[in-house]
């Protein structure tokens, strides 16, 4: 069910509010999270006034794919992105039924581990800009003479911080033991690396390469096993591009937000908020990309 209605907001009367993102508004259900994917968009870690028409029923919908598809390799905390089955459960939420339906998941409660799991197999954005300096991207060292997109011989796993304002920072696997323990970043990086590697080889039959993506994982109340949450795989964690006009040595058109990013460097604003408008044929075009992504990886 898509539409081009575009929700910057959403306030769900009667419902408690459990945090709200940059992206999705988190409300507490009591057993479960209801996580609302809106239209907003961010980029360079500040939120865009304009909104994406789509993009918020996009995400949660690719992101129920994937997470159907990694039962096998992690516990997640996905149970349902299906309105009947979550008004079902909480038919309380009856009258928002318009605004929550497609782009609502309902999930486990647990506690976020503080670090974005970032798993790369191309070089490219600030992996790029590392490498050119130190040939390492994380303090993972690279073999010389890579070009920028070109293939890793391997997919590497590089954390970065989970800031709650500004940008994120990224750091060694080393640092990352030290801030959660070696145990969990241990279990994060092989997570991390098997579902990005299945989503890769999957991608690829449907035409499009996955340069890098991140993760957040969630340490669930019940239990010790981290589990995969927040969205997965999507053109707003990930770097997408169509195989057939990849090439090296330069930056691939994409499927994801990178196309807001390069118009938002066109006009030379500082990254600091507010954050300029979008004009119409950039939010037409980003749209456009959200929704063939989706097409594409799920028809």
């Amino acid at each position: 069910m898509m539409t081009a209605e575009t929700v910057l907001e959403t306030a769900l009367s009667g419902v408690k509010i459990f945090k709200k993102g940059k992206v999705r508004d988190l409300y507490d259900l009591g057993e479960h999270l209801l996580i609302v994917a809106t239209d907003r968009i961010s980029a360079f870690d500040v939120v865009i006034p304009t909104g994406i028409p789509n993009k918020g029923m996009v995400l949660t919908q690719l992101s129920a794919f994937w997470f159907g598809k990694m039962k096998g390799i992690t516990p997640t905390h996905f149970v349902s992105a299906d309105i009947a089955e979550i008004l079902r459960r909480y038919p309380q939420l009856k009258p928002h039924e318009a605004v929550l339906a497609g782009r609502s998941t309902l999930a486990v409660k647990g506690k976020i581990v503080p670090i974005e799991c970032v798993a790369r197999g191309y070089l490219s954005g600030s992996g790029w800009k590392e490498y050119q300096k130190s040939r390492s991207v994380c303090g993972v060292p690279l073999p010389a003479g890579l070009r920028e997109s070109d293939p890793l011989p391997e997919p590497i796993f590089t954390p970065a911080t989970k800031e709650e304002s500004g940008h994120d920072i990224n750091i060694s696997e080393q640092e990352m033991a030290k801030r959660v323990g070696p145990e969990l970043t241990g279990k994060l990086k092989r997570l991390s690396l098997a579902v990005y590697t299945l989503a890769r080889d999957y991608a690829r039959t449907r035409g499009i390469l996955i340069a890098d993506t991140k993760f957040e994982f969630a340490l669930p109340f019940e239990g010790r096993d981290p589990m995969l949450a927040d969205e997965v795989l999507t053109p707003d964690s990930s770097r997408f591009w169509p195989v057939e006009q990849y090439a090296p040595g330069g930056a691939p058109p994409s499927f994801d937000k990178q196309f807001v990013r390069d118009y938002l460097e066109s006009i030379a604003w500082d990254k600091t908020p507010p954050a300029p408008p979008l004009p119409d044929e950039v939010v037409r075009k980003t749209s456009e990309k959200y929704l063939q992504a989706l097409k594409q990886l799920t028809a």
